[in-house]
């Protein structure tokens, strides 16, 4: 598989599933209020697309947390890890940056409406179709624990679908899709199921250079960092051990 178009696949994916996910957020919020379920929907349908759309010519991680789980199965090179990690957020960066274009004029007309300033605290009501956030009904543990078994969850799905053929390879990318939706549906009311953490930091990146500043980023100190993006890469790591310990059974 040419490197180059592996990296390109990765780009392209992961600027598919955060533009499409992301931008069903936006309308939630901008447009038309959308249920959980239409939201989880979206996402299923966004992660499938990407899947479909690259994985032709790229491995179609679309999410640090796979690369990482698969680099530790051997079915990634660890020299293609910084490579591989860099074109996912770029590629987040990228789609939520043209979402932020799309939708700027008539969400600075929704902020007006509902008299919140995009960088003031309360801003984080519209910063959410970027970066995830959560409640502060949820610990700081809680929020770390539900992304990370989300993530894990996902992660040994993708090793279970991925491990042979069972004869429906064609359908892999919509069964993955759905799992990241019937994870949504758990996880989301705690911490908006971020799941993948250049899904994650890439738009909220986006958010803050956007005008929102430090509204980008969760109340809680660094959890930025402990919950959206270390708490899904050890999700990663664990659903590889589990896979590990079950195949040598």
């Amino acid at each position: 598989m040419n490197y180059w178009k592996e990296l390109v696949g990765e780009f392209i994916g992961t600027a598919i599933l955060v533009f499409i996910g992301c931008g069903s957020v936006a309308v939630s919020v901008v447009y038309i209020p959308l249920t959980l379920w239409q939201i989880a929907l979206i996402w299923s349908l966004g992660v499938a697309l990407a899947i479909y759309a690259t994985n032709t010519y790229s491995s179609s991680h679309l999410n640090p947390a796979v690369t990482l789980a698969f680099s530790l199965a051997q079915k990634c090179e660890w020299k293609k890890v910084p490579a591989y990690l860099l074109a996912q957020l770029l590629g987040a960066i990228a789609a939520s940056t043209l979402l932020l274009l799309l939708i700027n004029t008539d969400l600075a007309t929704y902020e007006s409406a509902i008299h919140v300033v995009r960088g003031d605290t309360s801003s984080f009501q519209s910063a959410v179709m970027f970066g995830e956030f959560f409640s502060t009904d949820v610990s700081h543990h809680t929020a770390c624990f539900a992304e990370g078994m989300g993530t894990f969850t996902l992660v040994l799905m993708i090793f279970i679908l991925t491990a042979r053929d069972y004869g429906f390879s064609k359908y892999i990318p919509v069964l993955i899709g759905l799992t990241v939706g019937a994870i949504i549906l758990v996880v989301a009311p705690y911490t908006q199921a971020g799941l993948n953490p250049a899904r994650d930091f890439g738009p909220r990146i986006v958010a803050y250079m956007g005008g929102w500043g430090n509204a980008a980023f969760p109340v809680t100190d660094w959890s930025f960092l402990t919950v959206y993006i270390l708490a899904p890469l050890a999700g990663g790591v664990v659903a590889y051990f589990v896979k590990s310990a079950f195949a040598k059974q």
